[in-house]
């Protein structure tokens, strides 16, 4: 069978990161060949994907043909396009620093500030503007094309292209409840005596939003997984508290201690299905101090880091290129072009996905994002009923997903009363309603700032 020819609009095409997963992911998959458009605010950026994306194509093991060309304008990029990826940098890596820091003033230390809190909404309502941009643009050139987003604040920027454009085949990506699959596996091994299972072996119920989701139902092969856990939890020593110097010494930015998600599942019987670090950003407490996220073994990843690891990666591309660094050719583990496999009718998929809702959650509100499983196949997403929200959990979720549609509506309108309303309202705000007027409008004149300079919404990530 000769592969399938695609056009592929990728929309922050001069991402650092996400880009090159999808660059190697794509030369490991015979079934599919043709062009990749790379379109960034940062056209030296794309220009330098353009370069190792066609470089790519010569090295040993690649097994497809692709063609990568940075272009200038969001519309050359799109026309004809089939498929959309969307990964972008809302803002600066600098920007995100200081409203890090600013939150920090409040006794607010967010892990990791992008997807809910004061930072996330902050960034949300930034991203709406572009979201809206990108959903018109995509229904003018090619409203026929599937939309892959991989932006966070997740739910907030797929809520908005399907807000502005209903009619879009839009769907979101995270790889989060991955990281759950595979702990289970862990346990699945640990408890049953055998060779821990790969991830995709272990039949989970997702349900819940994005960074925020849980698993009622976990299954390998008929052993119930959650019983297991239970059994694990009543390990000593399974659950614990840490101190600071034991979880600096991880050396890991993105390491998970599991006791937030452990002791979660105590209290409330379901199981959490994010990282820890991003599970304290939707809950009240846990970010109050650093020593109180030490406690739970929970470290905040720098964004000092992050900015160094982003201005280190151009070189890092040269150097692959010109050989001074080996290149190797291996699967990301995201499951992005098995999604477009199976659109295009090469074998079904069932994975979690964030999808507006049409009554896959019965008790969350309809039309909200929300992120569940579904069954992937030709030309279709069907997402699989997960049923109703714990009722202990619903309150919670429900809570962000009203935050999340506010900022998306003061967005849209320009009315910052309603941002800050969601603002307010969020689970981590323990301020008073003046001191988080003071604080939220610090936030918007901190926005502005960046908006009258040139370091303004990056699409680089």
């Amino acid at each position: 069978m000769n592969p399938i020819p695609l056009k592929i609009a990728y929309l922050g095409g001069g991402s650092r990161d996400w880009a090159r997963k999808l660059m190697i992911d794509l030369a490991l998959c015979p079934d599919l060949t043709g062009e990749v458009t790379l379109y960034d605010i940062d056209m030296d950026s794309a220009c330098l994907n353009e370069q190792l994306g066609n470089w790519m194509q010569a090295q040993a093991g690649v097994v497809s043909r692709w063609r990568y060309l940075a272009v200038p304008t969001l519309q050359e990029a799109l026309r004809g396009a089939d498929f959309v990826i969307i990964s972008i940098q809302p803002g600066s890596l600098q920007w995100m620093a200081e409203e890090i820091g600013l939150a920090e003033e409040y006794g607010l230390f967010f892990p990791v500030g992008d997807t809910a809190g004061a930072p996330g909404l902050i960034r949300g309502l930034r991203s709406v503007p572009i979201y809206k941009e990108f959903a018109e643009a995509i229904a003018t050139c090619c409203p026929n094309a599937w939309v892959i987003n991989y932006t966070n604040p997740m739910t907030i920027c797929t809520r908005t292209l399907t807000r502005v454009a209903p009619d879009l085949k839009v769907f979101g990506c995270c790889h989060e409840v991955f990281g759950t699959q595979a702990m289970l596996a862990r346990i699945a091994g640990q408890y049953l005596n055998i060779e821990p299972p790969s991830r995709n072996e272990i039949q989970v119920n997702v349900l819940g939003i994005n960074h925020f989701t849980w698993i009622d139902r976990a299954n390998y092969q008929g052993h119930d997984l959650l019983d297991l856990l239970n059994h694990h939890l009543n390990q000593p020593g399974t659950l614990r508290t840490y101190t600071q110097e034991e979880v600096e010494s991880w050396k890991d930015w993105f390491h998970s201690a599991e006791q937030v998600k452990f002791t979660l599942f105590q209290r409330f019987g379901i199981l959490a299905a994010a990282g820890d670090r991003h599970l304290v950003e939707f809950l009240p407490g846990f970010i109050r101090s650093p020593e109180t996220l030490f406690k739970w073994g929970v470290i905040r990843t720098p964004v000092a880091w992050r900015i160094e690891r982003w201005t280190a990666a151009p070189q890092k591309t040269h150097d692959l290129i010109n050989g001074v660094t080996p290149f190797v050719l291996e699967r990301s583990g995201e499951e992005g072009i098995n999604m477009l496999k199976a659109l295009l009718g090469l074998g079904d998929l069932v994975t979690n996905v964030n999808l507006e809702n049409v009554g896959q959650i019965s008790n969350a509100p309809l039309h909200a994002v929300v992120e569940t499983n579904a069954h992937f196949s030709r030309a279709n997403i069907r997402p699989l009923s997960a049923g109703a929200l714990p009722a202990g959990i619903a309150p919670l979720i429900n809570q962000h997903i009203a935050n999340q549609e506010l900022i998306i509506e003061a967005a849209l309108t320009k009315n910052m009363d309603l941002a800050f309303q969601a603002f307010f309202n969020d689970p981590t705000n323990h301020l008073p309603i003046d001191t988080s007027w003071e604080f939220f409008n610090r936030m918007l004149q901190m926005n502005w700032k960046y908006l009258r300079t040139d370091a303004g919404p990056s699409s680089t990530t």
